[in-house]
């Protein structure tokens, strides 16, 4: 079933969280270059950190003195970049006294960059020099500014982990929200003064939010909604995969190495979710950080199904994605993160002891990520 639940897409920064805690919004897709038609991968993200802890102006907290006195982040951010050979982030600071959110619908406002659940505008520039000066930006040099309607098609509802009575006590550390593992994005985008069309059923988009208290070790990532089914030779234009998590924290207290996620395939939701006992889900994951190809594998199984996914991206499409935890720490320094991955899919249906190939499925424009703590 494809749940939508637009409540948990909200700003979600109340209580202690004010204090030590984080809320984004994150965006991915494809767009295609205006003069010479490649296609090139975005992402634009909406991040708030310790909102209570502001005011006029940005508390950085990977500035040297801020380090020194333990003194906590607190700001809102805009991170765009870019995938595929030379890519890059860009991450502009704003002040709290310059965000603002709704109560009762998605409705931000970073400096004058704002983002609704079906539309989202904006511009960020950081320029060479500021990138050299200030490495306490997390950030590569360059520029893009964006007009881009927001169509979410698909989405992957985790259960009850993330329901408003678990929100309210603050039970985990991560909490995540997918509300749009297919988008179909529409617009332009300019990056480095390069013009590109955002064309909806070839942007290949993906939408979710995380938000709580500190990230997860091991932290992983993987979607995909560019699907096509190697047996029949069909575009499964009504599909989408979607995977994420690591190593869960409840009350303070770690869970065993967890993933959760699905295949939403052609109408019809294959759940693997712990958290959903009576499914007896069970997933498993592996991840190579290689020479020139990172590699992902998933297994997982539920009562009636078992799906089995290979996925690569190339080192040289990827970067390493910058965050810090509302404590200040960086403990994430090498976050891998991509959006050209590729690979297969494998899904089977149980029928007693045996199993029954229902597709053999390639997916592309895959979002991807892995990292874990520095010691």
């Amino acid at each position: 079933m494809n749940k939508s639940d637009l409540s948990r897409n909200l700003y979600m920064l109340k209580g202690p969280l004010t204090k030590n805690g984080y809320d984004w919004w994150w965006h991915n897709f494809t767009g295609y270059n205006r003069a010479s038609g490649e296609p090139r991968t975005f992402f634009i993200e909406y991040f708030v950190c310790n909102p209570a802890l502001g005011g006029d102006t940005a508390v950085l907290g990977q500035l040297p003195q801020n380090r020194s006195q333990g003194v906590k982040p607190s700001y809102a951010m805009v991170k765009v970049g870019t995938w595929g050979k030379n890519a890059c982030q860009i991450n502009t600071f704003y002040p709290i006294s310059q965000f603002s959110s709704a109560s009762d619908q998605l409705n931000i406002k970073v400096g004058t960059c704002l983002l609704t659940e079906h539309h989202m505008t904006g511009s960020c520039v950081i320029t060479p020099q500021q990138a050299a000066k200030h490495p306490e930006y997390m950030s590569d040099a360059g520029k893009m500014s964006w007009n881009i309607s927001i169509d979410k098609k698909i989405s992957y509802h985790v259960g009850y982990g993330a329901s408003a009575f678990f929100r309210k006590i603050n039970a985990f550390e991560m909490f995540w929200h997918a509300e749009g593992i297919k988008t179909e994005y529409s617009g332009e985008v300019t990056f480095n003064d390069e013009p590109y069309d955002i064309i909806p059923n070839q942007s290949y988009g993906y939408a979710d939010k995380n938000w709580g208290a500190d990230f997860t070790s091991p932290w992983l990532w993987i979607s995909s909604c560019n699907m096509r089914s190697l047996i029949s030779g069909k575009v499964l234009s009504n599909s989408a995969v979607e995977f994420g998590g690591g190593r869960p924290k409840i009350y303070g207290h770690p869970l065993n190495r967890q993933i959760l996620g699905g295949l939403f395939y052609e109408g019809h939701m294959y759940d693997y979710n712990f958290t959903k006992f009576w499914t007896q889900s069970k997933v498993n994951f592996s991840f190579n950080e290689g020479d020139f190809v990172n590699t992902w594998t998933i297994t997982a199984s539920n009562r009636n199904s078992v799906m089995k996914l290979s996925l690569e991206c190339p080192i040289e499409e990827m970067l390493f994605i910058n965050y810090e935890a509302p404590n200040g720490k960086k403990l994430h320094n090498r976050l891998w993160n991509g959006g050209t991955g590729y690979g297969t899919i494998k899904l089977y249906q149980k029928q007693g002891k045996d199993k029954v190939l229902i597709d053999h499925i390639e997916i592309r424009n895959a979002g991807c990520e892995y990292g874990e703590y520095s010691s």
